[in-house]
């Protein structure tokens, strides 16, 4: 019977092919519209699940890290004082326009703090000291940067609002979901450049000590500052990718997608295998006359229906991992394509295929045997 499945399957080979291509290209849709939806909520909170950082203490009503509201830095000293605090400082995340050598301008989205090394920020390095920063204005820029500000090396200047801000060092992987290029310079260096900013911050982070109760901390740290919002790490990084998939669609333009990659492998297939098997319908006939039940039948189809998954899912991921490394060279989108995400897109191609042989098996189960015998 696994002969017949595979003589049938492969006999005609251009219609095989033609279903492995519809299974592929419905695995890479789902592969690549998830993979890239996972890099983005991945940016969108990259700097709170990298920073050691416990606790978030933000202006009421801060929607995500990307778009802080500031109020004033003296705050960090209550904070400090409270018993479980290990360390707390004063972090602004806000948008500078940076002068470009061509004359063009480019919008940075800017981290700055004091002691960026104790707080893993940022979280790559490829050049130079973060502790070099707080010496004077200096800068350190990403190297997603080039894309979209030109080339740029150490020892060179940009100026940030007119000032002349010299770069000392380079982070990599530092993404953010705005796409923003991210630049990182010492708080003070940072408070200087616009008058929004003096005497303000936009977050403080804090370290807990060991031991220390996080919910008590929070609690106090609430009680102290009954203006501001106070969140966990793992509360701010829902929070911060929440915000994009409720305000931006993304949820629903994934469901979308995820669907669609499904429907096309659903239709190809049941079409491709309905058509194979009114074409060989007097071979499944005698299969019934010499005493095949409907599981032999449905058996034969789903061996078809899995060899299509089989070869259509790896078809797919091929071109996935291609993608994969064409838009991280050409657009610097992160694709995640984790072990969870390849065993659910692989079992979901199995089981959509063999649903779809249900379309054909409903049409073989109902032959009468002895139409074999018929002239």
């Amino acid at each position: 019977m696994v002969d017949l499945a595979s003589k049938i399957l492969f006999h005609d080979r251009l219609r095989f092919l033609i279903t492995v291509a519809g299974v592929g290209f419905g695995v890479t849709l789902v592969l690549v519209q998830t993979g890239l939806f996972l890099g983005l909520m991945d940016n969108a909170a990259s700097a709170v699940d990298h920073m050691d950082a416990d606790i978030w203490v933000a202006a009421r009503n801060t929607p995500n890290i990307d778009f802080a509201r500031a109020f004033p830095d003296t705050y960090v000293d209550q904070v400090r004082a409270i018993p479980g605090v290990l360390r707390a400082d004063n972090l602004i995340v806000w948008f500078l326009r940076m002068a470009l050598p061509n004359g063009a301008q480019e919008g940075m989205e800017v981290y700055a703090m004091e002691r960026f090394p104790v707080w893993n920020l940022p979280w790559t390095i490829s050049e130079g000291n973060t502790a070099d920063l707080a010496r004077g204005h200096f800068c350190m820029l990403d190297d997603s940067a080039v894309r979209r500000c030109g080339p740029f090396h150490t020892g060179e200047y940009r100026e940030f609002l007119g000032s002349r801000l010299k770069i000392i060092a380079r982070s990599h992987d530092a993404l953010s979901f705005t796409t923003a290029p991210m630049a990182f310079m010492d708080l003070r260096v940072a408070q200087s450049l616009t008058p929004e900013l003096r005497g303000q911050t936009t977050y403080i982070v804090v370290k807990l000590a060991p031991g220390a109760n996080r919910d008590r901390v929070i609690a106090e740290i609430q009680r102290r500052l009954p203006y501001v919002d106070v969140h966990s790490r793992e509360e701010w990084s829902s929070m911060s990718r929440m915000y994009w998939i409720k305000n931006v669609g993304l949820g629903m333009n994934l469901f979308t997608s995820v669907m669609l990659g499904c429907l096309i492998a659903v239709m190809v297939v049941a079409q491709n295998l309905y058509t194979s098997t009114m074409e060989h319908v007097k071979e499944f006939g005698t299969v019934k006359a010499i005493g095949g039940g409907n599981g032999t039948i449905y058996r034969i189809l789903a061996k078809q229906a899995t060899l299509s998954a089989l070869f259509g899912f790896w078809a797919g991921a091929g071109l996935a991992m291609v993608l994969r490394v064409a838009l991280a060279r050409g657009a610097d989108l992160k694709m995640l394509l984790g072990p969870h995400l390849w065993v659910a897109t692989f079992l979901g191609t199995i089981v959509l295929c063999l649903f779809a042989a249900m379309i054909s098996f409903r049409k073989v189960s109902r032959l009468d045997p002895a139409m074999v015998f018929r002239g």
